[in-house]
């Protein structure tokens, strides 16, 4: 018997990367999952895949349109028949200094990581709550260290951190717990990242220093912590922030070199 047998969880942003390993890894502990993502495209070949593996179904949302995020969460407790585990984990960035990003990146950036959890939040909650489930941010080890050539995904997820943390107090007596996790450098890479005004670059290694342990991350290290964090086993975790990143911001390594950033407009 699985970790998570049982269990109906649903993965936003759950068509590639880091959502798809989890919700496969979801499914390999006997769970029931469903996945949100725009592209309708990679969302069927994500369906169509994870289905080999278990009940596995694909919502078409995107996480900063709150009438789609309402829609998504009504048809994965409708077809999950409940919900026990929220895993927020879609998210977009851009490659830039604060001053020079954009507004319009500006707001997409916030607008997704930060605005569309706290709207998957809210509309799981009611479910959760009847549940006594989960709450699962995909936050980064740039929210807790900064990165200054993605600057304002760094202050997003930092943000990201924090909504993780309050939504464990308010959630403590409903029963719904609330956790953090933050990737390091983790292959495959985020695909919703690039310069500005460029929204989808594809999943691709960056070249990435190897951290402490010795390698590059796994999506299927991620995937592990996830799994720990919605099973019985962390009952009483909550508010808890897990770094999953090798190692490399336990003590001050020299990652980069600070680009001349333009002034600002």
């Amino acid at each position: 018997m699985g970790r998570l047998e049982g269990a109906r969880a649903l993965v936003t942003g759950g068509t590639t990367g880091l959502g798809l390993a989890i919700a496969e890894r979801f499914l390999a502990e006997g769970a029931r999952v469903a996945v949100t993502g725009r592209d309708e495209d990679l969302g069927r070949a994500a369906e169509a895949r994870l289905r080999e593996a278990g009940p596995a179904w694909f919502l078409p949302a995107d996480a900063a349109d709150p009438a789609a995020v309402e829609r998504s969460v009504a048809g994965a407790t409708v077809r999950l028949e409940g919900l026990d585990v929220l895993v927020n984990n879609a998210g977009v960035g851009v490659v830039a200094g604060v001053l020079g990003t954009p507004v319009e990146d500006f707001d997409r950036v916030m607008g997704v990581n930060v605005r569309g959890a706290y709207l998957y939040a809210r509309a799981a909650f009611p479910h959760l709550a009847a549940s006594r489930g989960c709450m699962i941010h995909i936050a980064s080890d740039a929210g807790v260290w900064g990165e200054s050539s993605i600057a304002v995904y760094s202050v997003s997820k930092a943000a990201a951190i924090m909504l993780g943390k309050m939504l464990a107090v308010e959630g403590g007596p409903s029963g719904v717990r609330s956790n953090v996790i933050c990737p390091g450098d983790i292959w495959p890479g985020m695909r919703h990242m690039g310069p500005p005004g460029q929204t989808d670059r594809g999943e691709q290694d960056e070249g990435w220093p190897v951290p402490p342990i010795g390698r590059i991350g796994r999506a299927e290290d991620v995937a592990a912590a996830a799994v720990y964090f919605a099973s019985a086993e962390a009952e009483f975790v909550t508010g808890a922030v897990l770094l999953v990143d090798g190692g490399m911001t336990a003590g001050y390594l020299q990652r980069e070199q600070a680009p001349p950033y333009p002034p600002a407009r």
